[in-house]
Parts: structure tokens; C-alpha cells; sequence
């Protein structure tokens, strides 16, 4: 109750660090979630890499002394729970703001009441939910408070914090990561559920296996699933059609503009890359399912078509854009089939680099040789000035050779033949290589006639 009792709360209230009331609740009636809060670091479950002893909070809490911190996770992994026992656990004033409901006026009342308690040799640790929602001005106004002390800053986000915290504020708190809860955290929490209520869980075995899948790690989620079948009067245990009629499933995490949009993107086309097709498919599966724009997706494989594949296979870009068409004309969900064959299409591909590759040594010559005229031989010439001065002459007509091939030599004077495009051995790249070796052979054999 001495934990609670130090809980700060933002929303209007006359007294911001006001302790909350006593509960009227009776115990069995508050939320199971609640009632299963740990009350020490040791009863947190799926994130010993950080509370155990030789995890970079045990260890803080063992020496007595906290650094600012950002815990990053996914919901309902701790993030609230470890900054509060923290807080217990080294005898700090516990203060907590959300920054999806505050301003700069809570922020400004929150410090001056800390360095007043600071005074009377009691220091605060200000707990920060959502703090990847203050914009970057708010962001620096903890600065100067957590540089002298007034503050112990521990800011919770789901978001990267890279993307979405000051780079000041970074460099002086610790990002401590916190784990999705694996499945043995999981069975832990349940486990502890049926102890509070006395009572097991009216779940077969492989449904209360499908009921911690469902919960994608989110501890908080399954706690809430659990206390639903906790509140139902069922004959006979649920088998997992039983419990997918009864509950939902979670939705899956995932921000179309943010980091889980980028992790995705990225895990698809590696894996299409690796050359691993069921991999693939399961990345933009998760991608469309979480409701990822199939255009989006469809823009990614175009490109990859080009960068990762190229001329090994020019099928592959053609296919990337037969299946735009499709889905441009079918829609959802039917035009997302050809989407998946596109898919596969590139992960069973052989792969080539080679022409990005020449893109990028191609583009930084013509940066830095970009004023080089090419040699009059190759120019066109619409008047008769341009002639008198050369333009077109000795141009060597290539459909004039017997075998279609010239030899010229097409490089500005000052410049010697550059070789930005080099074939892999792989797909029909292999005929490009042995085309340009014969090319190669030819020019030197005409060039030094």
C-alpha cells in the first residue's frame, strides 16, 4: 500500500501529489492485472536480463543509486510496474505523468515540487509514460532538471527511441530494452492468476497453449483473457475452437509510419534476399494481415526486383509490376494473391546486385566528370557550324560492320574507360557477362589496328 500511496497523478486534481484515497474496492473485485502487480523486482517476470543481479537495473538497486533510464518494449512487458518498484526499491519519491494528457504547465509544477522535496533531502523519480509523445521542445525542458539532480528521469516508450527522443536527452539516460514476454513468462502470469482466484483456468491443454499465443507477449492482454474466462460459467473446459468463439484475438503491434512498419519492411526483404521463400511469405503475410498498404508492399518488391535481382533475371521486374496491375484491378483481398506470387517470384529468383552496383559507381563518376564533353565523333550535328567544327565526324555507323559492332571508343578524351557494371555468373547474367567479354575482346583487337 506504501507504493501506492506515493503515486503521483496528473488530471486536474487540486493537490498534484496528492496519495491517492484508500480503495473501497474489496480485493477479489479489482482487475486481476492489478491485483497480480508484483511487489518487488524479483516477482517481475521475462525481463531478468534487466532486474536480476548482474542486469543493469539489479544492479543499479543493489549500489542504492538509479540513473536516469528509458525503457523501451512492447505493451504490457513492465515498463510501469519496474518504475514504480524502482522507485520503492531505493527509497525515491515516486511521481508519474503521461505524455499523452500533459503539458508544459503539469511538466513545470512536477519539477518545482520535486525541488521543493528535494530540499527536505527527498529526491524524485519522475516516471514518464509515453514519452516518445512530447515533441522535441518539451523533450529538452527535463534537460536541465535531470543534469542537477532534481529528477530521476524514467521515460517508458513502445517507439524506437533513436527515431523518437532528443539525442541530448539519449546521451544522458540509459535505454534499458525490455523483452516481449516469452511463453514461459507467460504460463508464469496465468499460473499466478489461477493461484490469486484458487481455481485452474477452464482451458484444455492446447487451448491454454492457443491463449498464450494469442497474447503476441503482451502480459497485460492475456491477464484481461484470462479474467474474462475466470468470469464465465463453463460445464466442461474450452478446446481452442471453444476459446477463438469466446475471445479475441490480439491485435497485432504495428504502426504503419513507425518502427514495427520499418522492422517488417526490412525482415521481408532480407528474406527475399537469403533467397528463403517460406520467410518472405510470412513477412508480408504479417504486413498485409496487420493491414499494411498493399501498394506500399508492392512499391518494395519493384524495387527489390531491380536492386537485389536485375538483369539475373529481368522476369523479375516484370512480374513485380504484372502483379501492381492485378492488384490495381482485383483489389482485396483477391489482388493480394498476386502480390504473394510476385513475392515468391523474387525469393526464387537468382540474385544480382550487379546493376545497382553500376548505379551507384555510375553516379558518383558523372558527379565528379560531369563537365567532360563526350568525344564530336558521337555528337549529333543539326547545323552546318556544328559540322565545320567536327560534330558527327568519323562516326563508325555500328549496323555498317559485319558484325554489328564497331569498337569505337565512346569516353570523353580526358576520361579512360570506366567498368561499372560487372555481371554476376548467375541467371541470365551469365549471357551478359560472356556478351560483354566478347564485346571486350573485340574493341581491343579493332582499337589497336
Amino acid at each position: 500500500m506504501a507504493l501506492f500511496l506515493r503515486h503521483a497523478y496528473i488530471g486536474g486534481m487540486a493537490d498534484l501529489f496528492a496519495p491517492a484515497a484508500p480503495s473501497t474496492v474489496a480485493p477479489t473485485a479489482a482487475p486481476l492485472a492489478d491485483r497480480l502487480r508484483p511487489h518487488s523486482l524479483a516477482d517481475v517476470v521475462g525481463q531478468e536480463h534487466l532486474t536480476g543481479p548482474e542486469g543493469a537495473i539489479g544492479r543499479m538497486v543493489a549500489a542504492g543509486r538509479l540513473s536516469s533510464m528509458i525503457l523501451w518494449g512492447p505493451p504490457g512487458t513492465g515498463k510501469t510496474t519496474i518504475s514504480r518498484l524502482l522507485a520503492d526499491a531505493v527509497g525515491l519519491r515516486f511521481a508519474s505523468v503521461s505524455a499523452v494528457f500533459s503539458g508544459v504547465a503539469d511538466l513545470k509544477k512536477i519539477f518545482a515540487e520535486a525541488r521543493e522535496h528535494a530540499r527536505m533531502g527527498t529526491r524524485t523519480l519522475l516516471f514518464v509514460d509515453e514519452i516518445h509523445r512530447f515533441n522535441r521542445a518539451q523533450q529538452d525542458g527535463f534537460l536541465p532538471y535531470v543534469e542537477d539532480g532534481t529528477v530521476i528521469l524514467v521515460g517508458a516508450t513502445t517507439e524506437n527511441p533513436s527515431f523518437e527522443l532528443n539525442a541530448a536527452l539519449l546521451s544522458r539516460a540509459q535505454v534499458l530494452i525490455l523483452n516481449r514476454l516469452d511463453t514461459a513468462a507467460l504460463d508464469t502470469l496465468l499460473a499466478r492468476g489461477e493461484a490469486v482466484e484458487e481455481r485452474p483456468l477452464p482451458l484444455t491443454p492446447p487451448a491454454r497453449a492457443a491463449l498464450i499465443a494469442s497474447a503476441d507477449g503482451d502480459g497485460r492482454f492475456l491477464l484481461n483473457q484470462a479474467e474474462t474466462l475466470f468470469s464465465v460459467d463453463l460445464a466442461e473446459p474450452l478446446d481452442p475452437a471453444g476459446l477463438a468463439s469466446l475471445l479475441h484475438r490480439r491485435v497485432a503491434v504495428y504502426d504503419k509510419d513507425r518502427e514495427g512498419h520499418y522492422n517488417l519492411i526490412s525482415a521481408l526483404h532480407k528474406s527475399l534476399r537469403g533467397s528463403d521463400p517460406q520467410a518472405a511469405l510470412y513477412y508480408l503475410a504479417r504486413m498485409l494481415t496487420a493491414g499494411e498498404e498493399p501498394l506500399y508492399v508492392l512499391r518494395r518488391l519493384v524495387r527489390f526486383a531491380s536492386e537485389d535481382v536485375g538483369l539475373a533475371d529481368p522476369q523479375a521486374l516484370v512480374q513485380c509490376l504484372a502483379a501492381k496491375d492485378a492488384y490495381d484491378f482485383l483489389g482485396s483481398p483477391e489482388g493480394e494473391l498476386a502480390i504473394v506470387q510476385a513475392c515468391l517470384y523474387l525469393a526464387t529468383a537468382p540474385k544480382s546486385n550487379a546493376a545497382y552496383s553500376a548505379q551507384k559507381a555510375a553516379f558518383r563518376s558523372a558527379r565528379e566528370t560531369g563537365s567532360l564533353m563526350p568525344p564530336k565523333s558521337i555528337l549529333n550535328a543539326p547545323t552546318r557550324l556544328m559540322k565545320d567544327v567536327g560534330y558527327g565526324k568519323g562516326y563508325a555507323y555500328d549496323h555498317d560492320a559485319d558484325d554489328a559492332f564497331s569498337g569505337a571508343d565512346y569516353w570523353p578524351e580526358e576520361m579512360t574507360a570506366q567498368n561499372f557494371y560487372r555481371p554476376s555468373p548467375r541467371g541470365f547474367e551469365a549471357k551478359i557477362a560472356e556478351r560483354i567479354a566478347y564485346w571486350d575482346r573485340l574493341r581491343r583487337e579493332r582499337q589497336s589496328d
